[in-house]
Formats: C-alpha cells, structure tokens, sequence
C-alpha cells in the first residue's frame, strides 16, 4: 500500500471538507433527530449500491451514476458530504475502493460533484425564476446532467496530470462517455427529486413550498 502526494493532497482536502461539514449546528440536528440519522443512513447505503454498479476498462477510469445531485438537493451539502464519507467507508471495509485510491475517489467521485451540484442549485435559486418545473428540469434533470459531465472532466484532468494515463487512453474509453452517461444521471436524479418533491416534499432541504408553488 502506497499512497502518492497527489493522493494524500485529495485525501487532506475531502478530510478537511468533512471536519468543516460537522459544525455545531450540522451535529446538534444529527445527532438529535432520528430522522436526519435514518436519511443519511438510508443515503449512505444506497450511494454504495449506485456506485458499486460502474463498468470501466482501466483501473480508476470508472463510469457509474452519481446520483449526487438529488443528494445534494435532499440533503444540503454538509450533509452529503457526511453521507458520502460514510459510504466511502463502507466501500473501504467491503474491498470496493483500494486504499491508496480512497483520497481522490473521495474527492472526485463526491466532494466535487456535491459542491458543483450545489453550486448550480445557488445560482438557479438566484438569477432563474423560482417555479415547480424549474426546480425538476433545471436544478434536478439538467443539474444532475452537468454534474455527470463535470466529474468525468475532473477525472480525465486528474488521470492526466497525474500522469497515470495518456490522452488518447482517456479520451477514447473514458472521457467520450460523458456524451453517454449524463442522460441516465439527469433521468434518475429528475425521476427522483420528483416523486420526493411530490409525495415527501419536507424531506428535501431546498424545496420551499411558499416559493416554488407559489408561481
């Protein structure tokens, strides 16, 4: 087991996020509501299941859903930051991630997307109307859409720089299929956020009911 200074940079950064993420007021709300616990427990697992099912022809070139959007809009990012780490750990213990690809797995695969599906909610929030179909096709579908293409770039600029691989390896069998990937990640995250926003619209920490029904 050896890990690299770009590895151990990814891993002190996801460590810092999450130390970040646990502030007095994200613990008081886990650690005192049994709803909040069995959420991002229930999150956890599933997040393992979503990334469990990948296919890839090179170690580390890894295609699979991220399903980190509804997450984030589930959730909010502390804690799906939290739910995340959780869910790293379980792939840790379960022989899923080798150790010494945790730090950037951790960092790519969930802080980043987390933070720029967040990101892409803030923005919509702020400068697009604020209306029912707005939140399911703009921040749910299309977010989740640009998210799946956002990591695949990330990856590819990691690999790269890394030098674990060269261009044309990346590009031809793992890049090209960001073309692919973002329209199940969109359908799946906007399924989701629907049926969520519809039937269990408390659940969902940046849905607001006088804001988005009210148009």
């Amino acid at each position: 087991m050896e890990f690299d200074l770009a590895e151990l940079t990814c891993l002190l950064l996801f460590a810092i996020a999450l130390i970040k993420s646990l502030d007095t007021k994200t613990r008081r709300i886990l650690f005192s509501n049994q709803v909040v616990q069995r959420s991002v427990l229930a999150i956890s697992l599933m997040l393992v299941g979503f990334w469990s099912l990948k296919a890839g022809l090179y170690p580390g070139l890894d295609i699979h859903v991220l399903a980190l959007t509804g997450v984030t809009l589930t959730l909010g990012p502390r804690l799906s930051i939290i739910a995340a780490a959780l869910s790293h750990s379980l792939q840790l213990g379960l022989g899923l991630v080798p150790i010494e690809q945790i730090g950037s797995y951790a960092l790519l695969t969930s802080l980043a997307p987390i933070l720029f599906s967040y990101a892409l909610f803030l923005l919509c929030y702020q400068y697009v109307t604020r209306h029912l179909f707005v939140y399911i096709f703009v921040n749910s579908f299309l977010g989740a859409g640009l998210t799946a293409i956002f990591h695949i770039v990330l990856m590819t600029g990691y690999h790269y720089f890394s030098g674990h691989y060269d261009w044309h390896t990346l590009f031809d069998n793992y890049t090209f299929l960001a073309s692919l990937i973002w329209f199940p990640e969109a359908t799946i995250n906007g399924m989701a956020m629907t049926v969520l926003i519809i039937y269990r619209p408390h659940w969902v920490r940046t849905f607001y009911d006088n804001e988005y029904l009210a148009r």
